[in-house]
């Protein structure tokens, strides 16, 4: 393609430009050596750096780049895109659940945490066998994780594991997967690990908390000393780093991010949602430093 950019200039007049594509016998990698000096530079920037910083925010490890060399399919697939946020959403799945089935507004909530099923799965090459979990974080935040028969993070969207788990009323459980335990604690390390180590103690800098932090500190420098600096607002904020966000603060603040909320007014909303309470989980002592697996569910084919 760089070549026949080249030949291809202003004031070209042939009608015809052939192009002939061809790989080496021995293999591209083999012979130019990419994917080693990829990461080699990955290395020496991360050097320059320092040790607590990374060259590409959120590339975390080389795995990506190298399924980026390789054209691995949905590399570069964001999130599914969709107005309405996952708490309600799901809300509407449990409202339509327990509207067809009042008795599962019994059953559901006796159901004790890390309880486990597995469902039959046809795995493709974007919806690999596994496992699907669901836990609350050190940080009291819910997760959906779904990991592959590997160990895997198979994707990051909340709404496309959830529409995962999908499944009717008569479908028949498959018999616990040998490596199913493994699987969960897998995907409980992986979420432990990320949330403590991206982002710092903000989680992911994708997350609500992290990107409402970061520009509500922007703004605060900003306008320190006019009229919009406040007491409320510098306590908003050393409140968003020192707890958790709420579900329902989660919520409303990806909600308002997505929609392009400007930095005062999002100053003004977490100042009225911490008035009202509603901004952080504040737990002193009492919180436990630990996650908790609620429920998960093996994806397997039937053997």
């Amino acid at each position: 393609i760089q070549r026949v950019g080249r030949v291809d200039r202003i004031g070209q007049k042939s009608e015809n430009i052939l192009c002939y594509s061809f790989l080496p016998a021995d293999g591209v990698n083999k012979i130019i050596q990419l994917r080693e000096r990829v990461r080699q530079r990955l290395r020496e920037n991360a050097e320059v750096v320092g040790a607590d910083e990374y060259f590409f925010e959120d590339d975390r490890d080389n795995q990506k780049v190298v399924d980026l060399y390789h054209e691995k399919s949905g590399i570069l697939d964001g999130d599914i895109d969709t107005d309405v946020d996952l708490s309600s959403y799901a809300y509407q799945i449990w409202k339509n659940a327990v509207e067809q089935n009042p008795a599962l507004q019994k059953i559901i909530p006796e159901l004790p945490n890390v309880v486990y099923s597995t469902r039959p799965h046809t795995p493709t090459e974007k919806e690999p066998e596994g496992a699907l979990v669901y836990l609350r974080t050190v940080q009291d935040n819910d997760a959906l994780v779904w990991i592959d028969k590997n160990g895997t993070s198979v994707t990051e969207s909340q709404f496309t594991i959830l529409k995962v788990a999908e499944c009717k009323p008569d479908t028949s459980a498959l018999p616990r997967h040998a490596e199913h335990h493994n699987l969960v604690k897998k995907a409980v390390e992986l979420v432990t690990e990320e949330e403590k180590s991206v982002g710092g103690q903000l989680g992911r800098p994708s997350g609500a908390r992290f990107r409402t932090y970061e520009r509500l500190k922007r703004y605060a420098g900003e306008v320190k000393g006019t009229l919009f600096d406040s007491t409320e607002l510098h306590k908003a904020i050393e409140e968003i780093y020192r707890y958790p966000l709420r579900q329902s603060a989660i919520d409303t603040l990806n909600r308002q991010l997505r929609s392009g909320i400007s930095d005062q007014d999002l100053a003004q909303l977490v100042i009225a949602l911490r008035q009202d309470g509603q901004l952080c989980l504040i737990h002193e002592e009492e919180r436990i430093h630990e996650p908790h697996i609620i429920c998960s569910m093996g994806l397997f084919s039937k053997m």
